[in-house]
């Protein structure tokens, strides 16, 4: 029997998992992992990637023993990592990039090495980016996010020294792990086309600054870089962002196979064989994408569906939904959505172009709203008395508020309660990082079942924004007719039905939510096994080559998905009764937007 093991480092832990060829999950385990939040600077968010390396490495010898499979018979393993930006010298040793207004240790070697997504420290640097209308833009809906690379690259250019600068070596952290496993340079192509302004060879771009367009060749533009200022990685042909691809880098697809498999210094560490094949990594809510969209569901009645072909995943949104919450859908044209990431050619599969919407704060909001309530203490209390979550808690107190108050559904309990959620700004499909919380229908209540109305709001508003980041794809030529859950919501079964109902198509959730993304990352480990077996990978041209055989990745996904469920919505009177009120509430979430754009600007001009 073959075995193979994903890796998954989110925003605070690192994980993995050990699986059959079948995709069955034999062995699972996580450890937290370290953030850093400045004292001084409420946007600063840094890891480390000595922690993060070592919480992979216990959690890899954690799941051999639970599981009791010999190393010998785990023939891959594959990562993903959120989208944040690892920075070493040229041996790997970490960089420092915290800078604290009373002592700075930017740039020397430290711990905190990491600029996590959530980081916000780069905002001037990305209106900087989004004034030179240049082409790269375009596939990045428009507006270049201060959660990407580039802009905090461009900021620690403008305030580390020069010359340590010069010494830095910057990856995307997926590629971080697999140069820290592997000891090769190469870089996926899902993680630089993605975040760092990488724009495949053979793609067409158009520069609103001039009404130029060229075809991108290196697949770096030097105009751009020069533009904004990061001229001089540009001079050195992007050697410390990975490089050119066939002169001094190599670009991998997702899945193809790092180097020569696990260094001996790193097999040692996670207890895995030398040599052990690794995958090309992706962005972590990419990996969700890959382990979620290939799954045959089962309706309510509990029949099957048949397996699903690759045409049929242009029609599924993958939405990873954590402390945030990412929406991903393929195409066969690249599809300009303004407000959207992407469209990212090759993200996954070669030739193929991928959408990524995505709500800065969910998971995160849901706390947010629960914890800073005069009543979750009295919450808190009740569930160690009872043995209960706050979340059963939470449900019991809607369901005894809507039998109380005779109401059809738990929408009607809050219809007089409207939240707009941008408590963190917007993501999607507004792009607009100024964008803050709204809630009206406020009273003098503070007690458990103001709590319960405020939870339920909140699931309201999520789902809301959903339904706008879903309509505006469609509205751009996506074809979306289900949603594909993955992430800790996707075990919120309210918030599910209440997203089926208010998007009006059905919510598909795999066996183990909580365990897609890292399902995901094993599969690309049993790519790299198989691809190994048959390629070898040494240079630009037997990337591309191998490239061609893309489509096997989709055969091993349906392979290991697991059959999952589908959640309709709801039916019958109670469920258009639903839709009326969760109309009305839209078109005010929609009002929403535009009443805070113009207080902001009435109070711009105030404050001249």
């Amino acid at each position: 029997m073959e075995y193979f093991i994903g890796f998954d480092v989110g925003t605070g832990s690192g994980r993995a998992c050990l699986v059959n060829s079948d995709g069955k999950l034999l062995a699972d385990h996580s450890v937290e992992t370290w953030t850093h939040r400045s004292p001084s600077d409420h946007r600063i968010f840094e890891q480390s990637t000595a922690d993060i390396w070592g919480a992979l490495a216990a959690c890899s010898r954690q799941v051999l023993a639970d599981s009791g499979v010999d190393p010998k018979q785990v023939k891959g393993v594959g990562f993903d990592a959120t989208c944040s930006l690892a920075v070493t010298d040229w041996e790997g040793r970490p960089i420092s990039v915290s800078m604290e207004e009373e002592d700075s240790n930017l740039g020397a070697e430290g711990q905190w090495n990491v600029i996590l997504w959530a980081d916000h420290r780069a905002e001037e640097e990305a209106e900087v980016i989004n004034a030179t209308g240049e082409g790269v833009l375009n596939f990045v809906g428009g507006t270049m996010s201060l959660e990407m690379e580039t802009p905090k690259t461009l900021w620690l250019k403008k305030h580390m020294d020069a010359g340590r600068f010069r010494e830095c070596m910057f990856f995307d952290l997926p590629d971080y792990l697999t140069y820290r496993a592997t000891g090769s340079l190469a870089r996926s192509n899902c993680s630089l086309a993605c975040k760092y302004s990488y724009v495949p060879p053979g793609t067409r771009m158009e520069h609103a600054s001039d009404g130029s367009s060229e075809v991108s060749k290196e697949g770096w533009s030097r105009r751009f870089f020069d533009k904004i200022g990061l001229e001089d990685i540009a001079a050195r042909d992007f050697e410390q962002v990975g490089g050119i691809p066939g002169k001094n880098g190599l670009v991998l697809s997702a899945g193809q196979p790092v180097g020569k498999g696990l260094s001996k210094e790193a097999a040692a560490e996670l207890g895995l064989v030398e040599g052990t094949a690794v995958g090309s990594a992706v962005i972590d809510a990419y990996s969700g994408w890959i382990g979620t969209v290939a799954a045959a569901t089962k309706g309510d009645d509990g029949e099957m569906d048949k397996p699903p072909t690759f045409d049929d995943a242009a029609h599924r949104l993958a939405a990873v939904a954590g402390t945030s919450t990412c929406h991903l859908a393929q195409s066969n044209e690249g599809i300009m959505v303004p407000g959207y990431w992407g469209p990212y050619r090759s993200a996954v599969f070669p030739g193929y172009w991928m959408n990524e919407g995505g709500q800065s704060s969910t998971g995160q909001l849901i706390d947010f709203v629960m914890t800073t309530h005069a009543a979750y203490p009295r919450l808190l209390e009740l569930s160690k008395k009872t043995d209960k979550s706050i979340y059963e808690l939470l449900g019991e107190q809607l369901d005894k508020m809507q039998k109380d108050e005779k109401a059809p559904t738990r929408v009607h309990l809050t219809k007089d309660l409207h939240f707009y959620p941008d408590l963190h700004g917007n993501r999607s499909p507004l792009a607009d990082p100024k964008m803050r919380g709204m809630i009206t229908g406020l009273d003098l209540d503070a007690s458990l079942y103001d709590l319960a109305s405020k939870f339920s709001v909140a699931l309201e508003a999520i789902a809301l924004q959903t339904r706008h980041i879903v309509e505006t794809m469609n509205g751009k030529g996506h074809c979306i007719d289900s949603i594909y859950m993955s992430g800790s919501q996707a075990k919120n079964t309210p918030l599910m039905r209440l997203l089926a109902t208010v998007l009006n198509m059905p919510v598909v959730l795999p066996q183990h939510p909580s365990a897609a993304v890292v399902l995901g990352a094993a599969m690309l480990g049993r790519f790299a096994y198989e691809a190994s077996q048959t390629h070898t990978i040494e240079t630009q041209a037997d990337a591309d080559r191998a490239a061609q055989d893309g489509g096997r990745l989709w055969d091993i996904m349906v392979a290991m998905t697991q059959p999952a469920v589908r959640v309709e919505p709801t039916a019958g009177d109670r469920g258009e009764a639903e839709r009326k009120l969760l109309q009305a509430k839209y078109e005010i979430f929609l009002e929403s937007i535009d009443i805070q754009r113009r207080w902001r600007k009435r109070i711009a001009a105030a404050v001249e």
